[in-house]
């Protein structure tokens, strides 16, 4: 019997690589994505069409109600553009969606548990500028400790392991990693802010982490920008 892996898919350059590394592993996949009313909406066709091209058994999509209190889903909070990276590092950015992780990994580990799946990907990382407190390691040791505990398959003895192959890797280190899998990154998007033909904006925080990491490695990013 296979191996078989949740991998939280948002469409973008992280979770891509994320859902390589869980391939490379022997793992059947199975990809996750939310539709959160997110203004990168966008993205969720990415995610489709990476599950696809990468092979994974299945693509589900789940659909909930968020709180707003981000720029991402919050139409009256705008989109920080043209900052330095030295700017990104001085908060927790206004792109932080309050508890996204938690409630992301929380849907992963019931679907983790139906599918009788060993593990869970997310391609959370802790390194480059995002500041976001559920991307750091502490958050994932203690979600794996909660994870130990709150189900029928791991009180009867069957582990589901939160896998974070990325949190402690470069943007840069990411995108090599991601090559040497052969992920095909011409269909993710990173941006937070895209034009409605998907484009990416090219100045907001994570497009600009993105552009610097692609010039760094030496490899061109396959994507368009406005």
């Amino acid at each position: 019997m296979s191996k078989k892996a949740v991998v939280l898919l948002s469409g973008g350059l992280d979770s891509a690589t994320a859902l390589g590394v869980a391939r490379a592993g022997g793992y059947e996949t199975h990809t996750l994505s939310f539709d959160y009313n997110q203004r990168h909406k966008y993205e969720l066709s990415c995610a489709k069409t990476t599950s696809k091209i990468h092979n994974a058994v299945d693509h589900k999509v789940v659909s909930f109600t968020t709180f707003g209190g981000s720029a991402l889903n919050d139409p009256t909070i705008e989109v920080p553009k043209g900052r330095s990276l030295d700017e990104m590092t001085d908060a927790i950015p206004v792109t932080y969606v309050p508890a996204r992780n938690t409630i992301f990994l929380s849907f992963a580990l019931s679907y983790a548990e139906v599918l009788g799946a060993e593990a869970i990907f997310t391609g959370v990382n802790a390194v480059d500028y995002s500041g976001y407190p559920d991307c750091r390691p502490e958050y994932i040791k203690a979600y794996q400790n909660m994870v130990n505990v709150a189900t029928k398959r791991t009180v009867e003895g069957s582990p589901i392991n939160v896998y974070t192959p990325l949190i402690e890797l470069t943007k840069v280190d990411i995108i090599r990693l991601g090559t040497s899998l052969d992920v095909n990154y011409a269909f993710t998007s990173s941006c937070y802010d895209p034009d409605e033909y998907g484009r990416a904006c090219g100045k907001c925080d994570s497009c600009l982490i993105r552009l610097a990491a692609f010039k760094e490695s030496g490899i061109e990013d396959p994507i368009p920008y406005q």
